[in-house]
């Protein structure tokens, strides 16, 4: 039988290990409820969050989508940019390169204000939940589209590509952008830790998918139409814009065009393709990596250029850029 004394110390550390672990368990219900708690001013987050720093960096990156998005929509369906409808969502960031109106049908023009605005909204959505950082420098200009359009023809185009100058051009070069955030989109979800981001993301993607079906059925429904004097149909060039975001990439193949070879469509049972997907019709993913490598239009996420000409914002892909 051991000593009183022994007895005493031995129930002494039971009783501190008890209090220990109801005061961690009370502390971890507290923690639930502080991250559950709206509106909270995080050190990570934007007004009304609070973010651990890699959620954080998953929502800001995307920004340079949206903003590059945000400039094109709006200047092709109202003639002016983000800084005509609410200054503040630039950042004081730089003004746009080679924003213009496009010449559109009332249809076309119509669905192209509506993404306008749907844009302006994901800004505000994003940068209520992070503190985000001013619109980079984009190049939406003519001459920048019809680069990458001869990049993915690999052909040099005479009169030069431009998405300015009727509504088959618009659609082609709107096929390049809201995708390629899209894929992002999907790639960060298994990423984000907390509920909050989830939402925010669930919300962007579910926006940006809808953007992408409406813009790859309108291509298809022209999927025969020649562009302009290139000699070649639409579905056809959506096929090589998509081989050329699949080689910049460099994962392999992540995108498909309009039409694909016989056994590669939806359970191998067609060759339309109106809505891109793996063999299971589930989204393709990309990388920050992969996304930066294709809009700079080098492969390379070290390597500045294409839309954004001084390089894209944010600790990821300024993580890039340092190297």
């Amino acid at each position: 039988m051991g000593s009183p004394a022994a007895s005493t110390a031995v129930a002494a550390v039971v009783v501190v290990v008890v209090v220990l672990c109801c005061a961690s368990s009370a502390r971890a219900q507290d923690m639930d409820k502080e991250w559950a708690r709206p509106p909270y001013r995080g050190f990570f987050g934007g007004p009304g969050s609070m973010l651990p720093q890699s959620d954080v960096d998953l929502l800001e990156f995307p920004l340079n989508l949206e903003y590059l998005e945000t400039e094109f929509f709006c200047w092709s369906a109202l003639g002016y940019g983000l800084d005509a409808i609410d200054a503040n969502l630039t950042g004081g960031g730089p003004p746009s390169i080679g924003g213009q109106s496009a010449s559109l049908t009332p249809f076309v023009r119509d669905v192209a204000t509506q993404f306008c605005y749907q844009e302006v909204g994901h800004l505000r959505a994003i940068k209520q939940t992070v503190r985000g950082f001013p619109r980079p420098l984009l190049d939406i200009s003519a001459a920048n589209f019809g680069k990458m359009i001869e990049q993915a023809l690999n052909a040099t185009l005479d009169p030069p590509f431009n998405p300015y100058e009727n509504s088959v051009n618009f659609l082609i070069a709107s096929y390049i952008v809201p995708y390629v955030g899209l894929t992002g989109y999907v790639g960060a979800n298994p990423k984000l830790l907390t509920p909050q981001a989830r939402k925010l993301l669930a919300g962007l993607l579910g926006v940006e998918s809808a953007q992408d079906a409406v813009i790859r059925t309108l291509l298809y429904e022209r999927g025969m139409t020649r562009v302009a004097s290139y000699g070649v149909g639409v579905a056809e060039v959506t096929a090589h814009i998509s081989d050329l975001r699949n080689a910049l990439g460099r994962r392999g193949v992540k995108d498909e065009g309009l039409v694909v070879a016989p056994g590669q469509g939806p359970e191998g049972f067609t060759v339309g393709n109106v809505i891109a997907g793996d063999h299971l019709s589930l989204a393709f993913d990309r990388t920050p990596e992969e996304i930066l490598g294709i809009v700079y239009g080098t492969g390379n996420p070290a390597q500045h250029g294409g839309f954004f000409p001084q390089g894209a914002d944010g600790r990821i892909a300024r993580g890039f850029l340092a190297v």
